[in-house]
């Protein structure tokens, strides 16, 4: 069996402490959000204040992070979510995780608080260890600038994790940055569940990881893991690469099946769906530079855009089909340009945005903002920058924007906002959105299906559900299409014994469980799994859709059913 060092990196905001502790041996097989989602359970008070001392925060890479395994360097971020006020787990790409892993460590895990709510400080890690170090001086910068300052700390090869003004100001609405590859761009975020406030609460203003020369993870199987490591890549390269142009295609598909959020999820459907159609992106490419990239070193997906001003200046990159349609759809925005320039303003700031989108549109439809006003939508960045009432509410998120406008029409699933596939159409996602214990989240499990009959909607739910944690735990990106019986085979490889398909499937099952358990002692109950009043009665499409399921339907998801031989040959054929 392998004898790999993996470790603990334990940061006691409080008493500015830091400890190293090996991981518990029965986790071995736990990473990102399975790993995440455990340590909350055993170690955060569910019911404390998500902002408070008690809260934990934890950044964790996955089992086969840090390995030769291609595209598995996502980072998982969790913690009390003080959006839900329950457990949350959201991922990113960048290279930190893989810097962290390749030194030893699964997860950093922050507790406590400074005394000095107003102190900023950065935890360094690298291979003589990890130190606490004042970051005053970086109080309220953009994270544009933050990473560039750090760039001038620190070496070509260090990764950096920050909050920006958003998490500083601790609303719910903010997201967690890592850098790219290149370490050029804080533009990979862990956005959703209000990650970024939790960071800030706990003054931390960045991490910087300097990997120096350490190696890759070596698998106890060197040989066989590699050998199935380029299997999975092949088949990737030979398959359909439907993300290869990135997520931003989405928009004409999902318009076409009524999913396209419009005017805050009044219809399903944009008539500027042609001028945010992401194909647009591509061809600005020869012009003005930019082009397809891989967020991460080792992706072979490479769905991140980098996108230019005619200038051929840098703008923003990974402009996502999640964000054309809330910033841009959702808003009455008309145009791919001007949701671009949104997206930099959100990853500047540190903010979602999906919950941006969804607050903003609640600020339009309340009459706060005419439809499609990008001038006003861009003035409110200096708002949550600055932290005015107007600002701090939009930040905030949905609900304290309809909280502060007095409107009633609130998108949101246990306080998150809904993410862009519409679940009326897409009834087995609504599922999803409404079972998950972190509220609306469309990497919990989506299913793009529409018209899937009422008796198998909870189980195609369940399905995604457990394959979405599977994935998540193992550091890959779901784009890759990796299935659980690859993912159980690099594992067995790994630790150098058989896991099985019923274990792959245990492990997948119990983050969730772990999950539901969490909200459970937080207070919530099954009657906390439905989707809002507007979903149930506010109709779209030409069949006038509505999410109409009974509870019946919607709590079979979380009755665990097995998952045959038949399922596992699906998801490996895709």
């Amino acid at each position: 069996m392998t004898t790999e060092s993996i470790n603990l990196l334990r940061v006691d905001m409080s008493k500015g402490s830091i400890a190293l502790a090996p991981l518990r041996e029965d986790w071995r097989l736990l990473g990102g959000r399975s790993l995440t989602s455990r340590l909350l359970l055993e170690e955060c008070d569910a019911t404390c204040d998500p902002l408070g001392p008690e809260n934990v925060f934890v950044l964790a890479g996955g089992v086969l992070t840090g390995t030769s395994a291609p595209t598995s360097g996502r980072l998982s971020v969790g913690a009390k979510s003080p959006l839900t006020g329950g457990i949350k787990e959201a991922n990113a790409g960048g290279n930190p995780a893989q810097h962290l892993a390749k030194l030893g460590v699964r997860a950093v895990v922050v507790t406590g608080q400074p005394a000095d709510a107003n102190a900023r400080f950065g935890l360094e890690i690298d291979s003589e260890g990890a130190r606490l170090v004042s970051a005053d001086d970086l109080k309220g910068l953009w994270t544009y600038a933050t990473c560039e300052r750090l760039t001038e700390r620190y070496s070509k090869n260090a990764s950096f994790i920050c909050c920006g003004p958003a998490g500083e100001h601790r609303l719910g609405g903010a997201s967690v940055a890592c850098t790219d590859q290149d370490n050029r761009y804080p533009a990979r975020h862990a956005s959703r569940g209000g990650m970024g406030a939790v960071m800030g609460s706990k003054g931390l203003k960045f991490v910087a990881i300097e990997p120096g020369r350490a190696k890759l993870r070596k698998a106890f199987e060197h040989r066989e893991f590699v050998n199935a490591c380029k299997q999975i890549g092949q088949a990737y390269r030979d398959g359909d690469q439907l993300f290869a142009e990135g997520t931003a295609i989405g928009v004409k598909l999902a318009d076409s099946i009524h999913s396209l959020p419009y005017k805050n999820r009044i219809a399903g459907q944009s008539p500027d769906a042609d001028t945010l159609d992401g194909y647009l992106i591509k061809e600005t490419f020869e012009e003005r530079g930019g082009g397809m990239h891989n967020c991460l070193t080792g992706c072979i997906v490479q769905c991140s855009n980098v996108i230019h001003n005619p200038d051929g200046t840098y703008k923003t990159s990974a402009l996502e089909f999640e964000t054309m349609a809330l910033l841009g759809a959702n808003c009455a925005v008309e145009n791919w340009e001007d949701v671009a320039d949104l997206d930099r303003l959100c990853d500047e700031l540190g903010l979602d945005t999906i919950e941006t989108g969804a607050a903003i549109g609640i600020l339009m439809e309340s009459g706060g903002m005419k439809w499609g006003d990008v001038k006003s939508m861009k003035a409110l960045f200096q708002e949550i920058s600055d932290g005015t009432e107007l600002g701090c509410a939009i930040g905030g998120g949905a609900v304290t924007t309809a909280r502060l406008t007095g409107h009633d029409r609130v998108p949101v699933v246990k306080g998150q906002a809904i993410a862009a596939w519409d679940p009326r159409p897409l009834k087995a996602t609504g599922v999803t959105y409404a079972t998950s214990a972190m509220g609306a989240d469309h990497t919990a499990g989506l299913v793009l299906e529409p018209g899937v009959p009422l008796e198998d909607c909870a189980r195609r739910s369940q399905e995604e559900q457990i394959v979405s944690a599977i994935c998540d735990g193992s550091g890959f990106c779901e784009f890759l299409g990796a299935s659980p019986d690859d993912i159980r085979t690099l594992y067995g490889h790994m630790i150098g014994r058989e896991v099985s398909r019923d274990e792959i499937a245990d492990l997948g099952w119990q983050t969730l469980e772990d999950e539901w358990e969490f909200n459970r002692r937080a207070g919530f109950t099954d009657a906390d799994d439905v989707l809002p009043e507007c979903m149930r009665t506010d109709a779209v499409g030409p069949t006038n859709e509505v999410f109409d399921l009974p509870a019946e339907v919607i709590a079979d998801a979380k009755i665990r059913k097995k998952l045959g031989a038949a399922f596992f040959e699906k998801q490996a054929t895709g």
